[in-house]
């Protein structure tokens, strides 16, 4: 006898099925999607071959399948499946599912034997399709539903409903997503059929929803606050850092302590310089330049005590009364809260930016 080559006796391997990739675009997805209905397991389903499940629907229809499919493709069917209670007649078993049309029954029976749909049949039945996955414990359709629900079909109408069957079905990013469509479009919502009917059947989560709303709000409110705060914050350090430039380097005007000022100087980087030259002006000309009287003078005050407590090196700094405000201060034991709390805020603003903290000494 003719010994068979041992490749020959080897099974061909299947082809891998398609990947999922929950990024990809919709005429992509939806041209594979396409492609796998033409799949032996869409022929299987459609000419029920074999099948010995009935699935029964609320409208009385009846969808054939086949038991070791389903059992494979949901753990929930597979245990009803296993029930002695759902057996009718000696052979055919019978599986109800209530609550949902019998074409979203269709689409979801058709999805558990190729992983594929039609993508109009998905759109018009998405609501449907996420409560029958997330019932049945089919994860790849859920992602598939949360994704196209998502991605154009929440609007004003519909949006209260996807919140409570998010809500519902466990799926926290739909649920935010359609949190975050309500907050924007709260009355033309508060308007809807779907608002009312929740209004009267679950008056508690209504309340929860407009307590999250004002919440919201005021965490939005409070957000705008904290960046107006470290933008003032990084204003006064930008501050500190041109008026160390001008009394160090120069700037426009404003000459520097060891060398006049070129004509061809280039134009300063520090924003702040302007601002900064007309108050050291005025400062340098004012006849009531005393703490406490005039109010762009009282400004420049607090600018040299700000720039003193940043300042690391007040020796060799040059910046006018560094060195006496920090001596004073040591003298007076001064230790103004407010100031601590002020510096603090301002080295911590300038480390949240990611830059690293310039100490404001003059090298």
């Amino acid at each position: 006898m003719r010994k068979m080559s041992l490749d020959k006796c080897l099974p061909i391997p299947p082809p891998l099925p398609p990947s999922y990739h929950p990024n990809r675009s919709m005429a992509s997805r939806s041209s594979i999607r396409e492609d796998c209905c033409l799949s032996t397991a869409d022929r299987l389903f459609d000419e029920a071959y074999g099948a010995d499940v009935t699935i029964n629907t609320s409208n009385g229809c009846v969808i054939y399948s086949h038991s070791s499919i389903l059992g494979v493709a949901s753990p929930v069917i597979k245990a009803m499946l296993s029930s002695k209670s759902t057996r009718c007649g000696s052979r055919r078993l019978a599986i109800l599912i209530p609550g949902v049309p019998a074409e979203a029954v269709r689409v979801f029976i058709r999805y558990l034997y190729s992983s594929c749909y039609v993508e109009s049949k998905m759109k018009e039945h998405a609501l449907s399709l996420l409560v029958l996955s997330h019932s049945y414990m089919v994860p790849q359709l859920k992602r598939e539903c949360e994704w196209v629900i998502e991605h154009g079909l929440i609007n004003t109408e519909n949006a209260m409903d996807i919140f409570q069957i998010a809500l519902l079905c466990d799926a926290p990013r739909l649920s935010l997503i359609t949190h975050r469509f309500i907050r924007k479009n709260l009355k033309p919502v508060c308007a809807t059929e779907g608002w009312r009917a929740m209004k009267e059947s679950h008056p508690a989560l209504e309340k929860l929803v407009l307590e999250s709303l004002t919440y919201d709000d005021i965490m939005e409110k409070e957000r705008l606050r904290k960046m107006d705060e470290r933008k003032t914050y990084m204003n006064l350090y930008e501050a500190m850092e041109a008026l160390v430039h001008i009394c160090k380097e120069g700037c426009r005007t404003i000459g520097p302590y060891d060398k006049a000022l070129k004509a061809d100087q280039e134009p300063c980087s520090y924003e702040a310089c302007k601002g900064l030259e007309k108050l050291i002006r005025h400062f340098a000309g004012c006849k009531t330049r005393a703490p406490g009287g005039c109010l762009r003078c009282k400004r420049m005050w607090q600018i040299f005590e700000l720039h003193s407590r940043l300042c690391a090196d007040p020796d060799s700094c040059r910046v006018p009364l560094c060195k006496n405000f920090q001596l004073k201060r040591r003298q007076d034991k001064k230790d103004d809260i407010t100031w601590r709390i002020l510096v603090r805020k301002i080295v911590s603003s300038k480390s949240i930016s990611g830059a690293p903290f310039f100490s404001l000494e003059s090298t």
